[in-house]
C-alpha cells in the first residue's frame, strides 16, 4: 500500500514528567470528539512545521505557555497507521519541576498524576499508548532514572 503524503496527517505531542515529584501532567480537552477526554499537549502539523519536533514546540507554547527549561526531551511512541497516512510521535518532556500551565481555550485543566493513576477518561490514542507494556516499561525505567 502506497503512503498518501499529501493527505498524511503528522501529528505530534508530549508529557511532561517533573523530576522533583515523578508525576505527569495531562491536560483535560474541551473540543471536538474527545472533549471531556485527559490527554497530552499536541496537535497536528500547520504549513510552517517542518518535523514532528516543530509541531511539539508549538503546540506546548499555544497550549501550556511558557513552561520550566526542559531538561530533557525522550521519545516514547511513533504510532502509525495501519494505512500509514496518520502518524504521531509521543516524547515525555523532562521539567525540573511541576508547573501551573497557562491553558488556551482547547483546554478546561490540569492535572499532575502518578505512574498509572492517570485522570480518566483518558483520550483514546493516550490511553492505548500508555495501556502498552513497551511503553509502560519505557516510562518505568525513565523513573528510574531520574
Amino acid at each position: 500500500m502506497a503512503i498518501n503524503f499529501v493527505n498524511q496527517v503528522i501529528c505530534s505531542g508530549g508529557i511532561f514528567l517533573a523530576r522533583d515529584t515523578g508525576r505527569f501532567l495531562f491536560l483535560l480537552r474541551t473540543q471536538g470528539k474527545t472533549a471531556g477526554t485527559w490527554g497530552l499537549a499536541g496537535g497536528r502539523k500547520e504549513p510552517e512545521d517542518q518535523t514532528p519536533f516543530d509541531i511539539l514546540t508549538r503546540e506546548i507554547q499555544e497550549e501550556v505557555g511558557t513552561t520550566p527549561a526542559i531538561k530533557k526531551i525522550v521519545p516514547l511512541e511513533l504510532f502509525m497507521s495501519n494505512d500509514e497516512n496518520f502518524q504521531y510521535n509521543t516524547y515525555v518532556l523532562i521539567v525540573e519541576n511541576e508547573f501551573i500551565p497557562v491553558l488556551n481555550h482547547e483546554h478546561a485543566g490540569y492535572a499532575w498524576c502518578n505512574f498509572m493513576q492517570w485522570p480518566k477518561p483518558l483520550h483514546r490514542g493516550v490511553k492505548g499508548c500508555l495501556n502498552n507494556q513497551t511503553i509502560k516499561t519505557k516510562i518505568e525505567l525513565l523513573l528510574d532514572l531520574i
